[in-house]
């Protein structure tokens, strides 16, 4: 099956501004993306590389409550907000979506179909991509949904690079590590996104895309319930139903 590696985390959030100022007042660089015209959902990013933050918000409830697309991403977003600010569920990337899909629904998962999506970023440039999101839950867990771009990797980095998007935060460089999961069952959870997905376990409890985990800890509540950044200084931020976790060199080894 095609690699797939951890391409973003939507954090939903009712006031982007108000996300994006606090991330800033922490020394960590977020910008607004922009429109998601088709879908009534707006953004404020946040990159660590390739990997990224996306704050994303509810700009036209009404075109956003009545979207025909089978869009779990946004559909979560009219039901979460405004009461329920909080992570909600990371993106997959891959360069060949069909066969993710494919191997999804061989497996019993509720894939939808898959959907164009599209925006102009701040230098009025078209940014495009293919997405597939997938209903329900595993134990009450919601499922990650798969992200295909319609550039390669290299050339997106060059571009993000080239306009200022990816670049150093005031805290200095920071790397996307760890997503930390709350489940009922860490080890039945692992088994199951790791077989689905075809992503390899390195432990009972972790799965391992590249140089990221995502580690599995066992709660009543099923959800993502922190980040956690490589940097240079130790700092927690608690904001908007999340938490995220800068671990300085020397704790980076500390998976408490």
């Amino acid at each position: 099956m095609a690699k797939l590696v951890w391409d973003h985390t939507v954090h939903y959030v009712n006031d982007l501004e108000e996300a994006r100022q606090h991330f800033e007042q922490q020394g960590i660089t977020a910008f607004h993306g922009g429109s998601h015209k088709q879908w009534g959902t707006h953004n404020v990013l946040s990159y660590f590389d390739l990997t990224y933050l996306e704050f994303l918000g509810v700009e036209n409830r009404e075109l956003a409550e009545s979207i025909t697309d089978p869009n779990q991403v946004v559909k979560d977003a009219v039901d979460w907000l405004p009461s329920d600010e909080g992570l909600s569920r990371v993106a997959l990337r891959t360069n060949d979506i069909e066969a993710v899909r494919k191997q999804l629904i061989m497996h019993g998962i509720n894939a939808s179909p898959i959907m164009p999506g599209k925006r102009y970023n701040a230098q009025n440039q078209l940014i495009e991509w293919k997405m597939m999101t997938i209903s329900g839950d595993f134990q009450g867990l919601i499922y990650p949904f798969v992200i295909e771009w319609s550039d390669p990797d290299p050339d997106r980095y060059k571009m993000l690079k080239e306009n200022g998007v990816i670049s150093e935060h005031s805290l200095g460089q920071l790397t996307m590590s760890e997503a930390i999961y709350f489940v009922p069952d860490p080890e039945m959870t692992v088994n199951h996104w790791s077989t689905i997905f075809s992503i390899e376990k390195t432990s009972p409890t972790s799965l391992k895309l590249g140089n990221q985990t995502f580690i599995f800890k066992q709660g009543k509540e099923a959800a993502l319930k922190e980040l956690v950044l490589d940097g240079s200084v130790d700092q927690l931020i608690e904001m908007n139903g999340a938490r995220y976790r800068i671990r300085s060199e020397h704790d980076n080894h500390d998976h408490s």
